[in-house]
């Protein structure tokens, strides 16, 4: 179908300097763990957004020196000749598809650890990180700040001749040109601090002497933080924020804009479950009302109305988006060709930060099972290999796993047959989606729906069979396909079994009125009382939420935490918010307290840490610490069990039970995917059924296929200021 009329605007050519945008899409800088190391998922990665559609490609941010490394963080890196020859593999391969090809300049300053350099970082004055751990920076003297700004000369020559054709001055997420524009890091009190002219003077300068040095053969762009949300004592949009663009314009081609700073950038890469997409335009605005340049703006805008609303409104000139175009790299190409409902919609769950955040590539998408795939495993998002036999799958279980798995079957031209008791493709997804803030996540469900629901009307030979009886190990043998995908998924444990033990809580029951699992409180199986205690043994987003939920709707919440409470949402950026959230709703949190047992009405909790911290050896059969004296008792009217979950397998393992029966029935192979293999993300658990639908044929697809690593070769040694390097093709 055609694309609406109204959304002809999207794909107007926009002129940048020196350089043109063929349409308004642009990938902003955003971190995918490849850097200069691994050229081939770098190039991949980013070509294939090129490939769908979006006009400007940028790396990660792009460390100028290695005074600004981020270790254990990979970033990009531009120190040499040999990091100019990695990265040239993805200006190339960007080129190819017509798009613009952009480099980060990166200098970090205190937020730079430096844990593989061990250089010594320089700043405007002298503070420690609130970002980092132990990280200080020398101040730097006039000769400092010379030599800084040559590091940003050589770092863009480098980068022209790697063939980029965009290059930043990176100054948001309060990076180096930002701590010299802001009072809340500079303290200087010569002509590089003090007024807003002198505390701009750096980045000016900078600016000046990048530009120059690169000429006509590159755009100049730089990404300003116009609001670090400090209030007085940082940037402020309206007084030093628009002052600065005024200054700067002349001297940039194109301006990215965004806020926050780095102790919580989730207030700029802004988590679905707090922020809705284009959350930043009232900051946006301004820079666009001063500026003679073309503005663009992020937010993670998904929706192509919203898109057209922040360019006819004079919002911003360019669309930038990071996890948009990671959630669906042809976004661009879907709006433009009219396939709206074949949009990967990003939910804004952060899991693609935090596998760079924990410091570990590759990046990955819950929406997108190809992110981070694209080279090693060969994946393409929007291509399949045709099926390579003509067996049929029974794929049992619509949750992210089985949901993914008959999708890519399909899309392969199989015919599957998706079997699950639940009324609605989805799995535990359609639960989740109705906790606070969580409605977004239903989107992943929803294209999995609308494209499994389209490729069953054109393949008549695909079922989808919804609200079933539960399948038995004897139905499934006698159902007469080929192959068997178990993906019956995970629930929560009733009995209190976590990881701090590894055994059941004593009296932990949810069979009993007085205490619930979950999935209990989520779907109102259980009346609630006042007084609710739920004990955590988890460490991402559940037991938050379900807090959440009860608090907001007048119970008096206490949560006992054994373990670190909602510790991997520091790593998707809900952390801090998330804690907000449970301080002004009066919840009250006992951390370092775990249960020990409970019963009716009360359960006595204790401090994990009671125990003492002298050890001795007592002999068999005696702990070698102290007995814990710490335990009191907690009451409560309902009691909340966020302790574990636990795999729902019991249908694999009886139809391996049953292995003498497969081929009188005609069936080749059982498979188990998802959390019905181990509870996981729901970003693993469909790519766990992604990766079983892509290597069906092979010898054993229970087991993943090797996948290409990029390794530097023994004997080869990459000295910084050579320009020794590994040859690499994409």
């Amino acid at each position: 179908m055609a694309r609406d009329p109204k959304h002809d605007i999207l794909f107007e050519p926009i002129q940048i300097g020196p350089k043109t945008l063929r349409n308004r899409f642009y990938q902003v800088p955003h971190c995918i763990g490849a850097g200069s190391d691994r050229p081939g998922f770098q190039a991949a990665h980013r070509s294939v957004k090129a490939e769908g559609g979006w006009a400007g490609i940028n790396t990660e941010y792009c460390s100028i020196h290695p005074e600004s490394d981020d270790t254990h963080r990979l970033s990009a890196r531009l120190w040499d000749d040999g990091d100019v020859h990695n990265l040239r593999a993805m200006c190339d391969e960007v080129h190819r598809y017509g798009a613009l090809a952009g480099v980060e300049l990166w200098y970090g300053g205190a937020h730079s650890p430096n844990m593989e350099s061990r250089s010594t970082p320089r700043g405007p004055s002298q503070y420690a990180s609130e970002f980092e751990t132990m990280t200080y920076c020398k101040e730097m003297d006039l000769n400092d700040i010379k030599q800084v700004q040559g590091y940003y000369v050589e770092a863009a020559l480098r980068a022209r001749d790697a063939g980029f054709d965009i290059v930043y001055v990176y100054g948001a997420h309060s990076y180096l040109p930002l701590q010299f524009l802001s009072p809340f890091y500079n303290k200087r009190t010569d002509h590089y601090g003090g007024s807003l002219e002198n505390r701009a003077r750096f980045w000016l300068e900078t600016l000046e002497q990048v530009g120059r040095a690169v000429g006509k053969d590159c755009a100049i762009a730089t990404r300003f933080a116009v609001d670090s949300l400090y209030g007085t004592s940082g940037i402020e949009a309206e007084v030093d924020g628009v002052k600065f663009a005024k200054l700067a314009d002349p001297l940039v081609d194109v301006w990215d804009i965004d806020v926050g700073d780095i102790a919580e950038w989730g207030e700029d890469a802004g988590p679905s479950r707090f922020y809705l997409q284009g959350h930043q335009v009232p900051w946006t605005k301004f820079i666009k009302q001063v500026v003679k340049k073309p503005v663009l703006g992020v937010g993670r805008f998904t929706d192509p109305e919203k898109m057209v609303e922040i360019v006819t409104k004079g919002y911003a000139d360019i669309i930038g988006a990071a996890r948009p175009s990671i959630a669906d790299p042809f976004l661009p190409k879907k709006i433009e060709e009219g396939r709206y409902d074949d949009i990967r919609v990003c939910i804004g769950c952060n899991v693609c930060i935090s596998r760079w955040e924990i410091g570990g590539p590759p990046m990955i998408c819950t929406q997108n099972a190809t992110a981070g795939e694209e080279f090693r495993r060969g994946w393409h998002p929007e291509k399949f290999k045709k099926k390579g036999s003509q067996d049929s799958v029974l794929v049992i279980g619509a949750g992210p796993s089985g949901g993914e798995c008959s999708r890519v079957l399909m899309e392969r031209g199989y015919t599957v047959h998706l079997y699950d008791t639940a009324a609605k493709i989805g799995g535990h997804i359609n639960e989740l989606a109705l906790l606070p803030g969580l409605g977004e996540w239903g989107y992943h469900r929803d294209y999995r729906e609308t494209q499994i629901t389209k490729l069953a009307k054109k393949n008549k030979e695909c079922q989808v069979a919804l609200g079933q009886k539960p399948m038995t190990a004897t139905d499934a043998l006698a159902y007469g396909a080929d192959r068997i995908v178990i993906a019956t998924g995970s629930s929560w444990n009733t009995d209190g079994t976590n990881c701090l033990s590894h055994d059941p809580i004593p009296g932990a029951d949810a069979s009993r009125d007085d205490q619930l699992t979950p999935e209990q409180v989520i779907l109102g199986k259980k009346k609630i009382g006042k007084r609710v205690v739920i004990v955590n043994a988890d460490t991402y987003f559940m037991a938050p939420s379900i807090a959440e939920k009860l608090a907001a709707a007048g119970h008096e919440v206490t949560l006992v935490t054994g373990v670190h409470l909602a510790n991997y949402m520091h790593f998707t950026l809900e952390y801090p918010n998330m804690m907000r959230r449970l301080h002004e709703l009066h919840v009250n949190v006992l951390e370092h307290e775990f249960c020990s047992k409970i019963e009716p009405g009360r359960m006595q909790a204790y401090n994990i840490w009671g125990d003492g911290s002298k050890r001795t050896y007592r002999g068999p059969g005696k702990p070698p610490r102290d007995e814990n004296q710490s335990h009191h008792w907690i009451e409560f009217d309902s009691l909340i069990l966020v302790t574990g979950r636990h795999s729902h397998d019991s249908l694999h393992r009886e139809l391996h039970a049953k292995t003498g029966e497969w081929e009188k029935n005609g069936v080749k192979a059982v498979y188990l995917i998802g959390d019905a293999e181990a509870p996981r993300l729901i970003a693993d658990a469909t790519f766990s059924g992604h990766r079983l639908a892509r290597e069906i044929e092979e010898a054993n697809p229970q087991l993943p296929l090797p996948y290409k690593r990029e390794v530097a070769k023994w004997g080869v040694a990459h000295v910084a200021g050579t320009s020794a390097a590994l040859e690499y093709k994409v």
